[in-house]
C-alpha cells in the first residue's frame, strides 16, 4: 500500500507542477502587458499537455501494422503476406513489457519456421524451460545473445541485448505457434 501512496503522491506533484507551468506561461506575459501573447503560449502548453496524456493512454490503440513490421525487423522476421493484429498491450512502471498477437498467412508461418530451423545456433529437441538472459555474462554490457529453439507449443526466435550501464537490458521473443497461424511478440525491459 506505501507505493500506492507514494505513486499517487508523485502524480499530485507532477499535476501541480504541469498547472503552475501553464498558469505562470499565460500570467507573467500578462504581468508585462501581453495578455494576448500569455493566452496563446498557455493554450500551446495545454494542447501539448492533453496530446501528451491522450497519447500514453491511448498508446496501445495507436499501433500500426508498419509498427509491427518494425518490431519484427530487428530480429530480420519479414512479413510477406497481409497479417491481423489481434491483441496488443504494453504496461509496466518499473519493468516494462510490450506484446502483441498477429494473425498471419499460413506461407509466412512456413517461412518463419525455417528461418528459425535453419538458423546456425538452432536447437534441436524441445526446450520449454528456455530464458536467454541467465545466459548473460553481463546484463548491463555484454554481448548480445541469440537464440533460436522449439517448445513444445511453438518455434521460437529470441534476442536478449545489453542498452549499456545504468539501462535495463531488452529481451526479445517472437513465437510462431505450431498448431495455428498465429505469431507472438514479447519485449521485456527488466
Amino acid at each position: 500500500m506505501d507505493i500506492f501512496v507514494f505513486y499517487i503522491l508523485i502524480l499530485i506533484v507532477l499535476i501541480l507542477f504541469v498547472v503552475g507551468i501553464i498558469y505562470l506561461s499565460y500570467w507573467v506575459p500578462k504581468r508585462f502587458g501581453k495578455k494576448k501573447l500569455g493566452i496563446v503560449i498557455s493554450r500551446i502548453l495545454i494542447i501539448g499537455t492533453v496530446i501528451l496524456i491522450l497519447t500514453l493512454f491511448f498508446e496501445d490503440k495507436l499501433f500500426f501494422k508498419s509498427d509491427v513490421k518494425e518490431y519484427l525487423s530487428f530480429q530480420k522476421v519479414e512479413l510477406k503476406d497481409d497479417f491481423k493484429l489481434i491483441n496488443n498491450e504494453s504496461g509496466g512502471l518499473r519493468d516494462y513489457y510490450h506484446k502483441f498477437d498477429l494473425e498471419i498467412s499460413n506461407s509466412d508461418r512456413k517461412s518463419i519456421i525455417n528461418l528459425i530451423k535453419s538458423a546456425e545456433n538452432y536447437q534441436t529437441g524441445i526446450n520449454n524451460e528456455f530464458y536467454l538472459p541467465e545466459l548473460a555474462k553481463n546484463r548491463y554490457e555484454g554481448d548480445t545473445l541469440y537464440a533460436n529453439y522449439q517448445t513444445t507449443w511453438a518455434y521460437k526466435k529470441a534476442i536478449f541485448y545489453p542498452n549499456g550501464k545504468g539501462y535495463t537490458p531488452t529481451y526479445r521473443i517472437i513465437s510462431i505457434w505450431k498448431e495455428k497461424n498465429e505469431l507472438t511478440f514479447e519485449e521485456i525491459l527488466d
